[in-house]
């Protein structure tokens, strides 16, 4: 072997053991936040996660491949902050969610702890394990692989079929989202819908009915008026959220519409449903067409529980147990 050919393996093992060490800190730094953020979150209860190494992650998506690219978050003022890939793991299909900005360190944090403590509930996307040997901790979720509510309500599919709606009721839960938008939710190979995107939750203190965060995070168009004012955050912080959901799956609409946007307050989807009055002037097509569309009692019920959801005064807006009450109500009207 020539000296030059000697000097370069040696410049290549250094490097790799140097990647390794970067990986070893990496894996104790980001392994003892995470364990301080799950005793927080599930009151000292160990939650079994599974590891993944950092070589059985980038094998499960050919080295992060861009056509397994699903899906990327961004904040007006972050940009891109996560992508997620589909992977294959010992045959099972996997998705994958890597934090980009490290100035946002908290946010996988924050995901991993609150994903574990709901990953029981039926409409959450399940957490399947972790790997810590990443600058930030990257996410491995259950697969995806049906899209996201937004595909459905902003796109036709590949055959130019008719969108599809599906209803979805969000159950009272202990954890406020904060960022609860078409986006985040997505469909498994079953076509359940499940909320993820935990990264901005937060948790209430036991006894206590709000918390204040001067960092005021969510959607443009989805977001709560109230909180982006004050910073204070209740259950009904989500409930708006989930108010412009209703009015997105009924209008087909975006929760903000094009070329109108005020910031993080903009009300536009609002007026646009209250400046029509009938409901075929507003109501997406797609859901009165088939031999299953809605009936105009249903969708004027609908209507009414999204304005009192998103009514100015947090006190007059229905808690999330009420929702999901009248929702179940209002599918039972029309069976």
């Amino acid at each position: 072997m020539g000296v030059k050919k000697l000097l370069a393996l040696c410049r290549d093992l250094w490097s790799r053991m140097g990647e390794e060490r970067e990986r070893e800190k990496s894996f104790l730094e980001n392994g003892s936040r995470v364990l301080e953020a799950l005793i927080a979150s599930c009151n000292g209860k160990p939650i079994p996660i599974r590891t993944f190494s950092y070589d059985e992650l980038r094998w499960a998506t050919n080295n992060y491949e861009q056509r397994h690219l699903l899906d990327y978050g961004s904040f007006q003022e972050y940009g891109c902050y996560y992508e997620l890939y589909e992977g294959s793991f010992e045959g099972r299909t996997i998705s994958i969610k890597t934090f980009m900005d490290p100035t946002l360190s908290e946010l996988p944090i924050t995901d991993l702890a609150i994903s574990a403590k709901a990953s029981a509930h039926k409409n959450v996307l399940k957490l399947v394990g972790c790997c810590l040997k990443t600058r930030l901790p990257t996410l491995v979720f259950e697969s995806v692989e049906n899209g996201t509510l937004a595909e459905r309500i902003y796109a036709f599919d590949r055959d130019g079929a008719p969108r599809q709606r599906e209803s979805m009721a969000w159950r009272s839960r202990p954890i406020i989202h904060r960022d609860i938008h078409a986006d985040n939710i997505f469909f498994d190979q079953h076509d359940i819908p499940k909320l993820s995107g935990f990264s901005t939750s937060i948790l209430i203190p036991e006894g206590e009915t709000q918390v204040k965060d001067d960092a005021v995070w969510g959607t443009i168009g989805y977001a709560c008026p109230t909180y982006c004012d004050t910073g204070c955050i209740t259950e009904k912080t989500d409930v708006y959220s989930f108010g412009m959901l209703l009015l997105v799956l009924l209008t087909g609409q975006r929760a903000c519409l094009r070329g109108t946007s005020d910031g993080p307050k903009a009300p536009n989807l609002i007026n646009y449903v209250r400046e029509r009055s009938e409901i075929n002037q507003f109501v997406d097509p797609a859901i009165l067409e088939g031999e299953r569309g809605a009936d105009e009692q249903q969708l004027q019920a609908v209507l009414q529980l999204a304005f009192i959801c998103v009514d100015k005064d947090p006190e007059t807006r229905p808690t999330m147990m009420d929702v999901t009450k009248e929702l179940r109500r209002i599918g039972r009207s029309v069976c």
